[in-house]
């Protein structure tokens, strides 16, 4: 709970400081776009934090995506309707999630080899089978990019983004499977000491591969909003270093990158972080060249402040254990 209130402090503090400095930062347009994009990152955020709450990584999140983004439009330009389109697109991406889980927990490598090889595969496919060339869906799907681009009114000329429901649902689903499940606590445990949960006769094998099945799920989804939301593809950069995104949202959320802690809750919050923190580099002027800069302190902070608060507490049992 409390690196839930330090990430929605610090969210708080950047969009107020924001807003004293540019107004307009808070008008209903820009607020909208805000949300928009915090809901489609959040949602592949939620889905790397189930593989690093089990110690793992996946690095492969913004090349499924680009994949996921070439393949929809090829399906729906050559006949298939929308709802095969849409299943089959979701369907590989679980498969790839699978894979992924098996040669890490069958074959025993690492998931950052995994992973990686992932990311350069994934990408170079989708360029192959596009010829490099743009995808799109021109303007005979409007009714399926509701999904990604549609508003729900509210109050004078703010409408809450449609994506913002698909994550509040999504969450809450997350939230349900981690923490009241069986399954949910198995993956924590597996996270916090793999050797006691396998002595314990939790299955960890199926658990690391049910973690990235859950994983590559939501980067196929959010592969489909991000490619609905931008009606065009361009292979080679659709996607590019999202997974930073989301692995940055999830760590500044409160999992730990050693596995064994995490909340849904925070890696949303996390995600909406960094999505304002760009939205202020626009706004205020700063170089957009900065935002990697911005994202590697980010993640550096965390991984930090995770380090320091994981020996204090070790010194707090220490020390109790002494008395």
């Amino acid at each position: 709970m409390k690196k839930i209130l330090g990430i929605l402090g610090l969210l708080v503090a950047v969009f107020m400081l924001t807003w004293a400095l540019e107004p307009k930062f808070a008008s209903a347009y820009n607020l909208q776009n805000i949300i928009r994009w915090t809901s489609l990152f959040g949602i592949i955020s939620i889905g790397v934090a189930f593989v690093i709450i089990t110690g793992g990584i996946d690095l492969s999140i913004g090349s499924l995506i680009g994949l996921v983004g070439c393949i929809l439009p090829m399906l729906l330009i050559d006949g298939h309707s929308a709802p095969v389109a849409l299943l089959a697109v979701f369907v590989l991406s679980l498969f790839i999630g699978l894979v992924h889980g098996l040669l890490i927990t069958r074959v025993q490598l690492q998931p950052f080899v995994v992973t990686l090889c992932g990311l350069l595969f994934y990408r170079g496919l989708g360029r192959w089978i596009t010829h490099d060339q743009i995808q799109g869906f021109g303007s005979n799907y409007e009714s399926m990019r509701t999904l990604a681009i549609g508003k729900i009114p509210l109050f004078g000329n703010f409408s809450l983004p449609v994506p913002f429901v698909l994550l509040v649902l999504l969450g809450i689903l997350a939230a349900v499977f981690l923490n009241r499940t069986i399954w949910g606590r198995y993956l924590l445990a597996l996270g916090r000491n793999e050797e006691a949960a396998r002595y314990s006769g939790i299955q960890i094998n199926r658990m690391k591969v049910l973690a990235y099945v859950i994983c590559s799920g939501t980067a196929g989804l959010g592969g489909i909003l991000f490619a609905l939301d931008v009606n065009s593809v361009q292979p080679a950069g659709h996607g590019n270093f999202y997974e930073l995104y989301a692995i940055a949202a999830a760590v500044l959320g409160g999992c730990s990158l050693r596995g064994g802690e995490g909340s849904i809750l925070g890696v949303i919050i996390g995600a909406a972080v960094m999505r304002v923190l760009y939205n202020a580099i626009n706004v205020l002027g700063i170089p957009t060249q900065l935002e990697f800069a911005i994202i590697g302190i980010v993640i550096l902070t965390g991984v930090i402040a995770d380090e320091l608060i994981r020996r204090l507490a070790a010194r707090r049992r220490a020390e109790q254990s002494q008395e």
